[in-house]
């Protein structure tokens, strides 16, 4: 089941400077579309550091949103993204083998083609954010020649004679449960990774050091989690708990949703335990075929940093 593709988080959304999510750059195009000059990778020949369609914004000033490489052309884009942003008009340029630019190089080897669009259409960036928003699957068409663009109906990232497509799809989305050092340390990894996440924990400890780390969190004071039910396709479930009379009720409800990933802590004999109890509660087969466990790709890890990393492995694994 593949999940990514151009991915983008609502997290962050007002910061300049923040990871380069197209949430991001489409919400600071809006609060200042007369100065923003959009930069899109329509064309790779070999290696890349981005995927294609990955974007970037430069405002007027000199600040910018977002990277295209591994610092290899941004200051050369500043230029002329200033330049489309006097006359008004579309460019693309070529970087790396086949450039013009023979003092630039990209360290990857390959080649790429960069689409600079000054003032980009502020109703179709209004669209485009309104969908991402509301996380769901979407497709910009960007004319070449013209730099205009439009959404569409949903299609992969491709290139259709003059027209250019970028396929979005969301980021993942971390719904995290537990108590302890395991769910806290996995919370602040993904949330240090960006991604949007929750943490649900009956513990204060737990949820205070989570926070700390610029969690976000919520009390847990029973199994009914109204959260869950907006759990889509693009959302893990992740349980982290020793004391395992909380996970029952709360798998169940997961399994009511469309979560490509629910995975819950603890030993193969545990695993067995919680499947047992889960059949008594009514699960089905095709549920219990949805459970991970023990979870993470490295097995009887007791470590919660080597847990973490662990189980967000698996995780992005199954997503790619």
């Amino acid at each position: 089941m593949k999940l990514l593709d151009i991915t983008y988080s609502s997290e962050h959304e007002n910061e300049i400077g923040a990871p380069h999510s197209i949430i991001e750059q489409v919400g600071a195009m809006l609060r200042n579309p007369s100065a923003a000059v959009m930069a899109i990778i329509v064309g790779i020949d070999g290696p890349a550091y981005r995927p294609l369609g990955a974007s970037m914004v430069f405002f007027e000033g000199g600040k910018r949103l977002g990277s295209l490489s591994s610092g290899c052309i941004e200051s050369d884009l500043t230029i002329y993204a200033k330049d489309a942003l006097v006359d008004g008009k579309t460019v693309q340029l070529r970087y790396g083998e086949g450039s013009r630019f023979i003092d630039i190089r990209l360290p990857c080897g390959g080649g790429l083609d960069i689409l600079l669009i000054p003032k980009p259409d502020i109703e179709a960036l209004e669209k485009l954010h309104r969908n991402l928003l509301s996380r769901q699957e979407c497709s910009l068409k960007v004319n070449v020649k013209t730099g205009q663009i439009g959404l569409v109906e949903t299609c992969e990232t491709q290139s259709i004679g003059d027209d250019f497509y970028i396929k979005f799809m969301p980021e993942i989305k971390f719904l995290v449960f537990g108590k302890g050092p395991e769910a806290s340390t996995f919370a602040s990894l993904v949330n240090v990774s960006n991604y949007q996440n929750i943490l649900f924990s009956p513990d204060e400890e737990t949820i205070e050091v989570a926070q700390n780390n610029g969690c976000f969190t919520q009390h847990l004071v029973s199994t009914n989690i109204p959260q869950i039910e907006q759990a889509d396709k693009w959302t893990a479930i992740v349980l982290f708990f020793h004391d395992h009379d909380w996970e029952p009720e709360i798998i169940k409800q997961a399994f009511k949703t469309e979560a490509f990933y629910i995975g819950a802590q603890g030993s193969r004999r545990t695993n067995e335990a919680r499947i047992a109890r889960l059949v008594e509660l009514g699960a089905s087969s095709e549920d219990l075929v949805r459970l991970y466990g023990p979870i993470g790709l490295i097995k009887s890890v007791r470590d919660a940093r080597t847990l973490a990393v662990s189980v967000l492995a698996e995780i992005l694994d199954l997503a790619i």
